[in-house]
């Protein structure tokens, strides 16, 4: 076995959620007096908690970020969520296998809030994979790009982080999974994987269908040759 455990973000890698969250943040950030295109509100936003651009959010919109505030915005995510959201196409049947091979060694270490993560995995099927190893960043003294999520996933496995695998999406993340230790493996199903590789992912691909391979599960079991 090459990797000791495999450590999954969850928005963009495990769950096609990324323009559904950002299309209610860009609703309400507009209602507050800030007007973005989503693909502009994504570029601020994706791979990063919202609190991390408080004073973004402060200054574009003349308004204080109050906890009444982000109580409305997680509310109408959820349910935006909880109607839409799907898994990553192929992620299902990728995680199985993987999951079977690493002999559920295994987690999803997120920068969103556990609520969430575990609300969309419920919801997408993905969870079972992952019970009891679900690990957000908001828990933690800092979260991406910092790499506090890995390190507590591969200490709950009893993983040395550097023979670990990191699956990423993100500039944020690969960068979090670099200061980890770990092996990145960047997916980029939009062609973004220059940025990935220059942010530290030794790999990057741009279908699930690729990571079992990757990980050298080879036929459900892991390839002793990678």
């Amino acid at each position: 076995m090459k990797f000791e455990a495999v450590l999954f973000d969850c928005d963009g890698v495990l769950v096609d959620s990324e323009l559904i969250t950002n299309g209610v943040l860009r609703d309400m950030l507009a209602e507050q007096g800030w007007h973005m295109t989503l693909q502009e509100c994504m570029a601020v936003f994706v791979g990063k908690a919202v609190m991390d651009e408080r004073a973004r959010i402060e200054a574009e919109t003349g308004k204080p970020l109050t906890p009444e505030w982000m109580a409305s915005f997680r509310a109408r995510r959820n349910a935006a969520l909880m109607e839409h959201a799907q898994p990553i196409p192929h992620a299902p049947e990728a995680i199985a296998r993987i999951h079977t091979a690493y002999a559920g060694r295994i987690a999803c270490a997120s920068g969103a809030d556990l609520p969430k993560v575990l609300m969309q995995m419920g919801k997408t099927g993905l969870l079972p994979y992952f019970e009891g190893r679900v690990f957000s960043g908001h828990d933690l003294p800092r979260s991406k790009p910092h790499p506090d999520v890995y390190l507590a996933a591969a200490a709950a496995l009893g993983a040395n982080p550097k023979r670990c695998a990191v699956v990423e999406d993100t500039v944020t993340g690969v960068t979090a999974g670099v200061a980890a230790g770990a092996m990145v493996f960047g997916y980029a199903p939009q062609g973004e994987g220059q940025a990935l590789l220059a942010a530290g992912a030794a790999e990057v691909f741009d279908s699930m269908q690729a990571l079992p391979a990757l990980l050298g599960v080879l036929d459900g079991a892991v390839g002793t040759d990678r």
